[in-house]
């Protein structure tokens, strides 16, 4: 630990022109105080939304599943790897998400990529939209799909791509959209792209990886959060990496989709099976999410300090309307700069460039989590306010 901590006053100290501040190993639990290289940390950028890492519960559901499972499952999901712990948490999951049947993977990424692959083909054309992430434009292109993007949440742009496709007799058409976009924190509008899906014939994914757990009154997700009845989508998949403490991802809807997904991706077929550690930490949260609403509470409030306070300081955050807060500064040296002045106020935040976003569009990319508190906020808008009064004095 001591060469840790001179490793960082190295960072810090002496490598002043240094901007690269990605990477840095966190020597505790990831949450709003954290440790790194031996330093105590504020984190601002960590989507552990509901803040339940090391949760108790959790702690002691991982032990009791070790203790009765072991650390794998030895094989992959179709074979030898499935346990009765998968089946426990893919009922509780497709109860909690309104929907008749949820797969589980070794990560919402594998989740994308095994729905699109095992449903869509060369013959089909794939609508995204331009701020998707990154696994979905990825399954489309394994998949062989002719793809096209819209307009980040422009229906009009949508309903032209869904045209055009129709005109050149695409076999079938998916819409792939994140409920809660990653970088923006802004939401897609479900009902206005249902309507268009249905009038054209479409097929639609909704990747619910940063709306699980962090939106909607009990944290179900933007079904609940915008009044959609969940039967309304053809295909949800996630993460349960996030508001939900764990490592893995899904892929949700009818039992039918279950099934041809279970028989038909690669992921489920060749990629080891999800250990018995993340599953049991995967449903103790969903558990804790229904028994401890107070969590997704707090998390509103405190989105809501976050926003206001970087209002106060004149600064710009764009349309986002959850936990994710973009602090939007266009030029990516300009939040190269940003960031490495909060760390060295020992507060770390993401600073989120090209190809990550589109170009003259970097940001830090902070979350408010619900365990963050008011003296946290105060050391992040001071941090903050320095950086604006050093442009202004230079």
């Amino acid at each position: 630990m001591p060469a840790a901590r001179r490793w960082f006053e190295l960072f810090l100290n002496g490598l002043p022109t240094s901007l690269y501040t990605y990477q840095l190993p966190l020597g505790q639990a990831s949450g709003p105080e954290s440790r790194a290289l031996g330093t105590a940390i504020t984190m601002f950028s960590s989507y552990s939304y509901l803040g339940l890492i090391g949760h108790p519960r959790l702690a002691i559901a991982v032990k009791e599943a070790v203790e009765r499972y072991g650390t794998s499952t030895g094989g992959v999901r179709l074979l030898t790897g499935t346990l009765e712990l998968h089946l426990e948490l893919e009922h509780e999951l497709a109860k909690f998400l309104g929907v008749d049947a949820a797969a589980i993977f070794g990560s919402g990424y594998d989740a994308n990529i095994a729905a699109i692959t095992s449903l869509f083909g060369p013959n089909d054309v794939a609508l995204l939209d331009q701020y998707a992430h990154q696994s979905i434009h990825d399954g489309v292109r394994m998949a062989g799909c002719e793809v096209r993007r819209f307009k980040h949440n422009d229906m009009q742009d949508l309903e032209r791509r869904l045209r055009q496709a129709k005109n050149r007799g695409a076999s079938r058409i998916l819409v792939a959209v994140d409920s809660v976009f990653s970088m923006d924190g802004d939401q897609a509008p479900l009902a206005d792209i249902i309507e268009l899906k249905r009038r054209y014939g479409a097929f639609l994914l909704v990747d619910e990886a940063h709306s699980i757990g962090a939106i909607g009154r009990n944290g179900r997700g933007i079904c609940e959060e915008q009044g959609i009845d969940p039967a309304e989508v053809d295909v949800f998949t996630g993460s349960l990496s996030k508001a939900i403490p764990s490592s893995g991802g899904f892929v949700a809807g009818s039992p039918g989709l279950k099934i041809f997904i279970q028989h038909g991706s690669a992921p489920y077929i060749f990629s080891a099976a999800m250990t018995p550690a993340n599953a049991a930490a995967a449903l103790e949260a969903l558990r804790i999410l229904r028994d401890e609403p107070q969590h997704i509470e707090r998390l509103r409030q405190n989105a809501r300090a976050l926003k206001d306070g970087l209002a106060k300081l004149g600064l710009e955050t764009g349309a986002s309307s959850t936990a994710i807060v973009p602090l939007l500064l266009g030029d990516e040296w300009r939040a190269y700069r940003w960031a490495r002045h909060v760390l060295e106020r020992r507060i770390f935040v993401s600073a989120v460039t090209f190809p990550a976003v589109s170009p003259g569009q970097a940001r830090l990319r902070l979350c408010a989590t619900a365990a963050h508190r008011p003296e946290h906020f105060q050391r992040l808008f001071a941090a903050l306010a320095e950086c604006k009064a050093m442009e202004v004095d230079s």
